[in-house]
């Protein structure tokens, strides 16, 4: 698409162009996920992959796509309305010390691997220890291109341009998939698929980033890579990221927090945390972040000065997220271990694993509706140029998480799974799957709910009262439940031993159950997709 076709896409057609893109990267995404499952389970290697992943992935969290899209696109969204050439340089000056900064970051993360691995994963220790630093080295330059992608988002999206930069990571996902078939296909070991995977994040990192200049160029013709601080819109942009950062950081460190504590655990548990987390991540990505990142350009465009219009955007974007969102808590709980075992189940990846990840997914699933909607809350602070207040908020956030976590993982690791029953450990159980993962994930939802009514009263006096599911959520809960209920159902008649093949039938009830009854309600999947899309 030429850059003129790019700068006359719809607005109103923002948030279906992200939902299309980041569906198409999830969709990828649960393919990666499907293959290194089945070929590294929830072992040794599966646990050091996924800590080295999240090692460098701080450097993304704090300088990528969230912070960069909070930072520069409520100024460089109004430059490109009012002054083009400036909006060129500005946008040139960022990327510059941006991949100056990134150098740097990437420099000292490969050489100081071991001690960042010690401190953030300080239960590994000997094979597990020496892997997780070996995957940490190879990663950091991959991740730290990641955030340069993060940078051309944020201009293709002041643009309204929004498919490319979210479909984009499917390049991503698909440079793992292919590195690890390639190396399985020639025999491997676990920890041969974990070096693998771990090349497969570079090349995919450079792929998603190579793909995206071209557009970024035609839309910005004037570009000039530069290092010039002293530009007031630069000022302006760089100013915002310190609050952005520390909100955002501080999250993170929740995250890092976690992945602490995870390490601590079982063998075993790491893993089965992250897995179910791709999963709790996929609605906030497909409907929370699409809707949010849509919104943030037209939110800024207008200004805390238009206070009743702000509120009405939040709340139809607010209910829209119930409708698509409300199911998914709820199917997530009553019958995600269907959908784990059809995804995952296979190879290495057993019903004990199975279970374990959906005692994780359902305990997260408990917030995944105010974490949902907190992205929107928390973009529309970054439009009234407030981005002082989510950070507040998101420390407040990583307390309560982080306590609550610590309180319960270990009484939740006193329990294992036993075929499909959970008992109290004792000698001839302790090599069994531990729940302590539960215990971590039921404090992200106390700091998810938290985080949700703290941003609402910080929106109360700016722009009113939103509600959460923009006044629908008792409709689209009813329906959902009688969907699970539905799903149950038949879940008892098939009992096919196949997980596959018992999850299509269960899902198609459950969705018809769903679609029929908010129909009745005079909520059609139809207008909500059209809601989306801006039609």
């Amino acid at each position: 698409m030429s850059g003129e076709e790019a700068a006359t896409e719809r607005p109103g057609g923002g948030a279906s162009s992200v939902g299309a893109g980041i569906l198409l990267s999830r969709l990828s995404g649960l393919v990666r996920e499907i293959v290194t499952a089945s070929f590294l389970g929830l072992g040794m290697s599966a646990d050091a992959f996924r800590a080295a992943l999240r090692i460098p992935n701080l450097m993304q969290n704090l300088l990528g796509e969230g912070v960069l899209s909070a930072s520069v696109i409520p100024v460089y969204s109004r430059l490109v309305d009012t002054d083009s050439e400036e909006a060129g340089k500005t946008a040139g000056a960022i990327a510059g010390i941006l991949a100056a900064f990134t150098a740097v970051l990437v420099v000292v993360g490969m050489v100081a691997a071991r001690p960042l691995t010690v401190l953030l994963t300080p239960g590994f220790e000997g094979q597990k220890l020496d892997l997780t630093v070996s995957l940490v080295r190879i990663m950091f330059p991959g991740i730290g291109v990641l955030v340069l992608s993060a940078w051309c988002l944020a201009i293709l999206n002041s643009h309204r341009r929004f498919f490319l930069s979210y479909v984009a990571p499917v390049l991503w996902n698909a440079a793992q998939v292919v590195v690890v078939a390639v190396v399985a296909i020639g025999g491997s070991t676990e920890q041969s698929l974990a070096n693998a995977l771990a090349w497969g994040v570079v090349i995919g990192g450079v792929a998603q980033l190579v793909v995206q200049l071209p557009t970024v160029r035609a839309l910005v013709p004037n570009l000039r890579i530069t290092l010039d601080r002293h530009r007031p819109a630069v000022r302006d942009a760089l100013g915002r990221v310190g609050p952005v950062v520390f909100g955002r950081g501080v999250v993170q460190i929740s995250g890092y927090v976690d992945l602490v504590l995870a390490s601590l655990l079982a063998t075993g548990a790491l893993a089965a945390n992250t897995q179910a987390q791709f999963l709790y991540l996929l609605p906030v990505s497909l409907f929370g972040m699409s809707i949010a990142a849509a919104e943030l350009p037209e939110l800024s465009r207008l200004g805390p000065q238009s206070a009743a219009d702000m509120l009405d955007r939040v709340e139809r974007g607010l209910g829209r997220v119930a409708y698509f969102v409300a199911p998914t808590v709820v199917l997530y709980i009553a019958l995600g271990e269907t959908l784990v075992s059809a995804l995952f189940e296979r190879n290495n990846f057993g019903a004990s694993e199975s279970r374990l990840v959906w005692l994780v997914l359902a305990a997260y699933a408990l917030g995944l509706l105010a974490t949902t909607a907190s992205r929107l809350l928390q973009n529309t602070l970054y439009a009234l140029d407030d981005p002082k207040t989510p950070a507040r908020i998101a420390l407040v956030r990583v307390v309560v998480g982080t306590g609550v976590a610590f309180a319960l993982m270990f009484w939740f690791d006193g329990f294992v799974l036993v075929g499909t029953s959970i008992q109290s450990e004792t000698a001839s159980t302790a090599d069994l799957f531990h729940l302590g993962a539960v215990g971590i994930a039921v404090g992200s939802m106390c700091a998810a709910w938290t985080e949700f009514v703290l941003l609402r009263m910080a929106l109360r006096w700016r722009i009113g009262h939103v509600t959460l599911g923009g006044g629908r959520l008792p409709e689209v809960l009813t329906a959902a439940i009688a969907a699970a209920a539905a799903g149950r159902v038949v879940a008892l008649v098939v009992q096919d031993p196949a997980p596959i093949i018992e999850f299509v039938p269960v899902f198609g009830a459950a969705a018809v159950v769903y679609l029929a009854m908010t129909r009745a309600m005079g909520l059609t999947l139809r207008d909500e997709l059209s809601g989306i899309s801006g039609r």
